[in-house]
């Protein structure tokens, strides 16, 4: 299943490797990889084996789930289709609370104790989804854990994980990224562990 995740993402350009023309992400670091994942969602057949492959991820680590919760913006979409797989309630977490109405932060009826697991795109350091599986416990929500499309496996992201008590499994990951990205042409073998390394040193 991960490499017919990492050869989807690379077909459609969701995950796009340009070791000899890096991007530049917003934090300034020149990056041989870029990442955007929301592209799944208008290619159909990626985004069939995304979220099926979303919906196993949940049934196999977090049988007991009762309700999905995407990260806002990108977990968002993913929490929802996938929660129509698994005929699952879903909702999601804002960034922030509102500024006015009811002033939520978390969209969605969940009770308190409700067993939950979030839904996000893509994990670096895991700020984004640990931001919400803060704001979900506050709200007395049972987080049993996090699932992904994608993951740099930064050791950052690990320990960060380790710190909050939250566990995550993703559907793909760079290691399986670059090798398929060698095996079918779009980068040569020589830059594979050059990108590896990269990831390493952040």
């Amino acid at each position: 299943m991960d490499k017919k995740i990492a050869s989807g993402l690379l077909s459609i350009g969701a995950v796009f490797l340009r070791p000899e023309e890096p991007f530049t992400w917003a934090s300034g670091i020149k990056s041989p990889i870029y990442c955007d994942n929301r592209l799944t969602l208008s290619a159909p057949s990626v985004r069939d084996s995304v979220e099926h492959g979303l919906a196993g991820l949940v049934s196999e680590h977090y049988p007991d789930c009762q309700m999905l919760m995407g990260t806002s913006t990108a977990g968002i979409a993913h929490a929802a289709i996938t929660a129509t797989i698994m005929n699952l309630p879903m909702g999601y977490v804002r960034s922030e609370a509102k500024s006015h109405g009811r002033n939520n932060r978390i969209e969605g009826r969940m009770e308190k104790g409700t067993k939950v697991v979030v839904v996000e795109d893509l994990i670096s350091t895991g700020g984004s989804a640990l931001d919400a599986v803060e704001a979900l416990r506050e709200e007395g929500g049972d987080v049993l854990g996090i699932v992904s499309i994608f993951t740099y496996g930064m050791k950052k992201g690990y320990e960060r994980m380790a710190q909050a008590h939250t566990e995550y499994h993703s559907l793909c990951d760079l290691d399986t990224l670059v090798e398929v990205a060698v095996e079918e042409g779009y980068i040569a073998s020589e830059w594979k562990e050059k990108i590896l390394e990269f990831r390493d040193s952040l």
